[in-house]
């Protein structure tokens, strides 16, 4: 059945006539995210608590209209993206800290939470949530629980779904259901909290969330590294592994997304530089100093051209926020970007490295690679014009090939920006047949109507 006007009221009054859009100037706003494709909904709801959602999710079953949750809409794949029209479900009004435990280490919120403003609130209480996507000055808790987010200190604390203890959740269904558990350990069952983090708002839509919280550390240090070559940037960050030192971030950028940031940033950066590295330590302060010298003495023998510490936190925020620019800035190469977000092992990257070099040089075109080295996750990125259809088809090739490759050397497709649309038509070079099959079945099972956000990742 076709969404209708009726339809529309119906939802008006499940949410309120002020909590529901559908005139195009303001649908326009949630048709799209950081991806160049657009498709419009046929209305944006605003849910304020479970049971609202829990009412426009059976009545989308009853008439057949799909719903796709979103959160701030930064996402890289086109997993909030409403390709079959029918209703956005916004969660931007779930939007409280619940409780902040800071004698079991747990918080509660909601899912339309900023993450860097949940940063924040349990740094106050001396805690610390280490998931920090470049997004998370925008982006929400709910989303970054969906696509299972990242970020630099990844290396050393993981991703988010190891934060995520438990949810309440509700399923395409209607039913409210709550996942895991608040303590450090919980076995009994299957354990859905982990099937529903990084499923792209497929299998239902979270409205709390329980995370694990640690205690934030005494002190944290930021360290620059330059090098003549990217190769040997690359090779640095296995010995520093290797090694047995456990920085909380290696963060690498080339020289073409150093260029852009400090056009971007005037953050004083090295243009001439091939790469860099960003080097976080944290911990005590004898910890801390002891990593310091360890990762100095480690950069030095590996042939770093140039050691800095940064003086003080204003620095080394400086730092980061030229870091997290690079995506937003690299148009100055093209007026379109591809962007994946390939991982390898960490022993690896130097051939990765030396693999983007040739692609690159064999199709002319300019490809950027910047991200955490320090678990293999590096985000590559070729700007192009897409109206040249020599360029799109040469770049999607290299797609192509730095998939395979990356596989080859046993890899992983995606490390954090997920699947959605732009990454499914490559699953199964990755997922086989049979294992596809049955998220298929999972994906019937949880949504036997096909109502919950369609046309993502199991197309």
């Amino acid at each position: 059945m076709a969404f209708s006007h009726k339809i529309f009221k119906k939802i008006e009054n499940i949410v309120g006539k002020s909590n529901c859009l559908n005139k195009k100037e303001d649908i326009l706003c949630y048709s799209y995210d950081t991806t160049p494709d657009v498709y419009y909904p046929d209305a944006v709801v605003f849910p304020q608590n479970p049971q609202e959602v829990s009412s426009v999710l059976k009545l989308a079953n009853q008439n057949g209209f799909s719903v796709t949750p979103r959160g701030a809409g930064s996402g890289m794949t086109g997993g909030s993206l409403p390709v079959k029209g029918g209703v956005v479900m916004a969660m931007t009004r779930l939007n409280r800290i619940i409780d902040i435990d800071r004698d079991n280490l747990v918080a509660v919120a909601e899912p339309g939470v900023v993450t860097g403003d949940f940063h924040k609130a349990v740094e106050t209480h001396g805690l610390f949530y280490p998931p920090d996507p470049s997004s998370s000055d925008f982006s929400t808790l709910g989303g970054n629980a969906a696509e299972c987010a990242g970020g630099p200190k990844a290396v050393k604390y993981g991703v988010t779904r190891d934060y995520v203890l438990g949810m309440e959740v509700v399923l395409a269904t209607g039913e409210i259901v709550k996942t895991g558990v608040q303590t450090a350990k919980g076995v009994v069952g299957y354990d859905l909290t982990r099937l529903i983090v990084g499923s792209e708002g497929t299998l239902g839509i979270i409205t709390q969330l329980i995370l694990r919280l640690l205690p934030l550390p005494d002190m944290v240090q930021t360290i620059t590294v330059i090098y003549d070559e990217i190769e040997t940037a690359a090779e640095t960050v296995s010995e520093i592994i290797r090694q047995g030192i456990i920085p909380r971030s290696i963060e690498y950028m080339d020289n073409a997304s150093i260029r852009c940031a400090e056009d971007y940033m005037k953050a004083g950066l090295p243009t001439d530089a091939d790469a860099i590295l960003i080097i976080e330590v944290d911990g005590t302060e004898n910890e801390v100093s002891h990593a310091v010298e360890r990762v100095t003495s480690v950069c030095r023998k590996s042939g770093a051209r140039e050691i800095k510490t940064a003086e003080n936190r204003q620095d080394a925020e400086i730092l980061w926020k030229a870091r997290k620019s690079v995506s937003p800035s690299l148009f100055k190469y093209g007026p379109d970007k591809i962007n994946e977000d390939i991982v390898v092992p960490r022993s690896r990257i130097p051939d990765m490295v030396k693999k983007i070099k040739i692609l690159s040089r064999e199709t002319g075109l300019t490809m950027v690679s910047f991200g955490h080295a320090g678990d293999g996750n590096i985000h590559f990125n070729i700007m192009l014009d897409k109206k040249v259809p020599a360029q799109l088809h040469k770049a999607n090739q290299a797609v192509d090939e730095i998939f395979d490759f990356t596989l080859a050397l046993g890899g992983t497709i995606s490390g954090e920006h997920g699947v959605g649309i732009t990454k499914s038509a490559y699953m199964t070079k990755e997922i086989s047949a049979e294992s596809v099959a049955l998220m298929r079945r999972i994906k019937s099972a949880f949504d036997p109507a096909g109502i919950l956000n369609p046309g993502k990742m199991l197309v």
